[in-house]
């Protein structure tokens, strides 16, 4: 079950945290990853190496998600080196505390350009490979922050509206490709244990509350998300299109 043997898969955002715990969980199950990074070339190149010690093949990737040109040179070198692909996740994400009076339009436009437009590119340039191959999946890493759950998160609207807008992409996608033989889903984490939520789980005090909220007593950690990958990246995910899955220990449910 969940067997990934002979699929290739391309991670952005691969070098740590979440990313890394997907590129990981995809290879244990014997996808070949393609680790995509922006500025940690030594963090991805031991990605690479954790994965070539699963059995599996792995290249690192640079790109900045964000830019047309290097996204197309992205997907065309894991193309080069594997020969095709088929899974694609988009996990590569940033995130700044901001509040309104303090958000510039250079932050609200780097937010939004690396969340919501990277995933955009990546898709438009993985799709078309995908469809040739009558089988893809995508897998669109959002967020417990992506709105329509009743729950506001305070100096982070520019987070929150990329996120919202990576569940529409992934609705409106699935709707799209679907009939091409591709799945579009998407991921909501919740807390996980990376840098990127250093803010939340290194703070004690917060870190409390939250796990006083929390029915799973505990904060993610990455493989959590990994898991979820695997699954969406499955035959056996074949007629699961257009959802969101939660993955946020009971978070929402609180």
């Amino acid at each position: 079950m969940f067997d990934l043997t002979g699929k290739i898969a391309l991670v952005t955002g691969a070098s740590r945290g979440i990313g890394q715990g997907i590129a990981l969980c995809l290879a244990k199950q014997g996808a070949d990853v393609a680790v995509n990074y922006h500025s940690s070339a030594d963090q991805a190149q031991e990605v690479v190496k954790k994965i070539e010690d699963l059995g599996q093949k792995s290249i690192a990737v640079r790109a900045d998600v964000s830019k047309s040109d290097q996204v197309k040179a992205m997907v065309e070198k894991t193309v080069q080196e594997f020969g095709r692909l088929d899974i694609l996740v988009n996990n590569a994400g940033v995130l700044n505390y901001k509040t309104l009076d303090q958000m510039t339009e250079e932050d609200w436009d780097w937010v939004i350009d690396t969340n919501l437009k990277g995933q955009f590119l990546c898709v438009k340039a993985a799709a078309p490979l995908m469809e040739k191959n009558g089988w893809g999946r995508i897998i669109n890493i959002a967020s417990v922050a992506s709105g329509g759950v009743g729950v506001g998160y305070p100096a982070l609207a520019h987070y929150c509206a990329s996120k919202g807008g990576v569940v529409a992409l992934t609705e409106g996608l699935a709707v799209e490709l679907g009939v091409k033989g591709i799945t579009v889903n998407a991921i909501a984490p919740g807390a996980v244990e990376t840098d990127m939520a250093k803010g939340v789980t290194e703070d004690e005090q917060v870190k409390q509350g939250l796990l006083a909220r929390l029915p799973i007593k505990r904060i993610g950690q990455p493989e959590d998300i990994g898991a979820a990958a695997v699954f969406l990246a499955s035959d056996e995910a074949s007629y699961l299109t257009g959802s969101v899955i939660y993955v946020d220990g009971g978070w929402l449910a609180a």
